[in-house]
């Protein structure tokens, strides 16, 4: 992220004022999958620590069960980089998809910890594991947060869906419905975002529940969800076309509805933000994790990060003069 990003350090001291427009609303701190730089991803425990620090937003992400139950998970299938199962192993490989679970098979499976010595256990060396962690359903992660006594603290949620695997989730109106009606029980909808790489389900969320906002998620070096370089629609943006909109990614989250761009933090530009600035929307890049590049992006105006550093985060904030949200300390 390092060259990307430095590459924005001169433009960043034209765009003051894109600051200041940025200022007019609390910078969002989004705890990326609760903590996952210092707890296991997607987890009560995760959750817990992201509360305890102080955060504005929980990032997480949904899967639903056999049994029509919303899980917390960021895989489809279960990732074999995290997973134990019964038997106290690590999982050979990845599978089986959530979806042919039920929820108390799910229960069987551990996932307190990164697999010891894997490339992706390697990225996190501050993370604390927790055997016998098991993967929470959205539902708990609603009541955690009132355990925590926290009544402001947001909740950015993901579908976690592929238009080309189809056989591994839901379809994406009822993945979303199914989603939509945890939020209502809850009483959360609005303190609840729903995101997504397939806008399908953000499609399906603004016709059926216009109390939710939604957020468009995107990745550059995703060619085949923007369709880049590429005759026609793509299946990930629910029948829109970049081309029709010039190549210009606000304009087409504009046209898609979202109120929120959550782009991959290297594919931002200053450009691209003061466009989105412009066209009302607010711009809050993934994932974030290293203080130098937190501070540039703060500087050039975006109105929130995810990251899963929400500890390091906060001390950036405190940095700039930005208020940090209160930490509500509490037991998963």
């Amino acid at each position: 992220m390092e060259q990307g990003l430095k590459a924005m350090v001169l433009a960043a001291s034209v765009l003051s004022s894109a600051r200041g427009q940025a200022t007019e609303r609390p910078f969002d701190l989004q705890g990326h999958r609760g903590a996952r730089g210092l707890a296991p991803e997607n987890t009560l425990v995760a959750f817990a620590r992201a509360l305890s620090l102080g955060v504005t937003t929980l990032e997480l992400d949904l899967a639903v069960t056999r049994d029509g139950v919303v899980v917390v998970s960021h895989d489809p299938v279960l990732n074999s980089d995290l997973t134990r199962g019964p038997s106290g192993k690590w999982l050979e490989k990845p599978g089986p998809p959530i979806f042919a679970l039920g929820r108390a098979e799910l229960l069987t499976y551990d996932v307190g910890r990164l697999r010891p010595g894997s490339a992706y256990g390697t990225q996190f060396p501050d993370q604390l594991p927790a055997d016998g962690v098991r993967i929470p359903t959205l539902r708990e992660v609603y009541a955690l947060a009132r355990k925590a006594g926290n009544d402001t603290v947001r909740f950015n949620i993901e579908t976690k869906i592929d238009p080309g695997k189809p056989e591994q989730t839901l379809p994406p109106e009822p993945f979303a419905d199914a989603v939509l009606k945890v939020v209502h029980e809850a009483g959360m909808a609005a303190r609840t975002t729903i995101q997504s790489f397939d806008w399908r389900t953000l499609r399906h969320v603004q016709k059926v529940s216009t109390d939710v906002e939604t957020v468009c998620l995107t990745a550059q070096d995703s060619p085949e969800q923007l369709g880049v370089g590429r005759p026609g629609t793509s299946p990930w943006l629910a029948g829109l076309d970049l081309d029709d909109f010039g190549g210009s990614l606000p304009r087409l989250v504009k046209a898609a509805g979202g109120r929120v761009w959550s782009p991959r933090a290297l594919d931002l530009t200053p450009e691209l933000l003061g466009t989105a600035h412009d066209l009302g929307l607010r711009v809050i890049p993934w994932t974030v994790n290293r203080p130098e590049d937190m501070r540039l992006l703060i500087d050039l105006g975006v109105d929130g990060l995810i990251t899963d550093r929400p500890d390091l985060l906060r001390r950036v904030m405190e940095e700039k003069g930005l208020p940090v949200p209160k930490p509500t300390p509490v037991e998963p």
